[in-house]
């Protein structure tokens, strides 16, 4: 039997081309794979005029995540770091933290920190900093930091983030938010680990991505920036509509923030990749993690970390506790759409991409644009294709 059918994988191209367009999202690119059965479609431009291509370089934002928890743990099978460490083991501006009293209060009104923050703390997001993605507008920390760094709250800014010491300099200044492991914070603690990773390893993060992910994999064009010979796969990143006076402003141009290595390489957003690229990652974890992960370590990452054992959830991506957290990606819980089965693990990046590997179907799916969400859930387009690929199988 095919892995896929034919008809629902004509459907599925039907249907995520007909969000592209002048109305729509500029350009994409998508894939499906199943069995061994791969399937690869495209459709609009890059930068208005270059249509997609296969190997279309898009920048891939959150999808950063679960490339730098992969690092974090081959270097804790090498033994470097363990999972247990305290943060300021490999950052020691963050020994002695403290605590707001209130996370909408005063950032001056605090306490001790009950134990320090570790690095599964950092990989499970309940370190105590971040974004709460049910109560954004109650917060008062992340802005505070952002300004520190000279940075705004949005999409990633790689050229105007500061370098890791700097970066690791500011971190000091603040208080916690929550107490370690209390809740479940989006964002702050992949950037963290990127420079735990830098600090253990003795050199740049990019570097170490290179030599334990990015090279065993043959990911030729995933890195923090776009290098002039490969500039012509690469476009501007646009705005989504309503977020501007007129349809196709660009947020970011093909030569603008990703153009040369930034001085910070960011593990929750800078990188930038390819379908075929990002799908060696994915079939590498779906596979049981060989040549870069051990099978144990895999598990591990894929496990949700946010549920007690009776369920009763501590926080998370999703407040329904449908969708939990593992390592750097989130772990579907209970199966609450037509696409993803339990135990699907996957993540999206807010610059318009979205990827999951569902191991009980044995399925990997990709989907690269190059227009910005407008908001923390999934646009059309890509509902629909996650839709769609489900209607696929036989």
């Amino acid at each position: 039997m095919s892995a896929w059918s034919k008809n629902g994988l004509d459907r599925l191209d039907e249907l995520v081309a007909r969000h592209v367009g002048a109305d729509g999202v500029p350009g994409a690119a998508w894939l499906v794979a199943r069995d061994g059965e791969l399937h690869i479609g495209t459709a609009g431009s890059i930068d208005g005029s270059t249509p997609v291509q296969r190997d279309s370089i898009f920048r891939i934002a959150s999808m950063s995540k679960p490339v730098t928890a992969v690092a974090v743990l081959a270097l804790a099978e090498d033994c470097v770091l363990r999972l247990d460490d305290p943060l300021d083991r490999w950052l020691p501006e963050l020994a002695d933290r403290r605590v707001m009293v209130d996370p909408k209060g005063s950032i001056d009104d605090t306490v001790p920190a009950v134990r320090q923050p570790t690095v599964h703390d950092a990989l499970t997001f309940r370190l105590g900093w971040g974004m709460d993605l049910a109560d954004w507008e109650g917060q008062t920390l992340p802005g505070a930091m952002a300004a520190a760094m000279g940075l705004e709250i949005g999409p990633p800014q790689p050229s105007k983030s500061p370098p890791p010491d700097q970066f690791a300099a500011v971190l000091a200044r603040f208080p916690l938010e929550h107490q370690p492991g209390q809740r479940w914070l989006y964002n702050m603690g992949s950037d963290v680990l990127s420079v735990v990773v830098e600090r253990a390893a003795g050199k740049r993060f990019g570097d170490v991505l290179q030599e334990r992910i990015f090279g065993p994999l043959g990911m030729r064009d995933t890195a923090f920036y776009v290098p002039p010979a490969s500039m012509d796969r690469f476009g501007p990143s646009y705005l989504p509509p309503g977020w501007a006076a007129e349809p196709g402003a660009v947020f970011d141009p093909a030569g603008g923030g990703w153009a040369a290595r930034p001085d910070f390489e960011s593990g929750a957003g800078g990188l930038v990749s390819t379908l075929d690229d990002y799908l060696n990652f994915a079939q590498a974890l779906l596979n049981g993690g060989s040549p870069i992960l051990s099978r144990s370590s895999v598990a591990a990452m894929t496990t949700d970390q946010l549920h007690a054992a009776d369920g009763s959830p501590q926080g998370g991506p999703d407040p329904t506790g449908a969708l939990g957290w593992g390592f750097g990606v989130g772990v579907v819980r209970r199966k609450s759409h037509i696409a993803e089965s339990p135990g699907t693990y996957s993540w999206t990046g807010g610059m318009g991409t979205s990827w999951a590997n569902d191991p009980a179907e044995r399925l990997v799916g990709i989907l690269l644009t190059n227009q910005l969400f407008s908001g923390p859930w999934l646009p059309p387009i890509h509902q629909d294709f996650w839709t769609s690929t489900y209607t696929a199988l036989p």
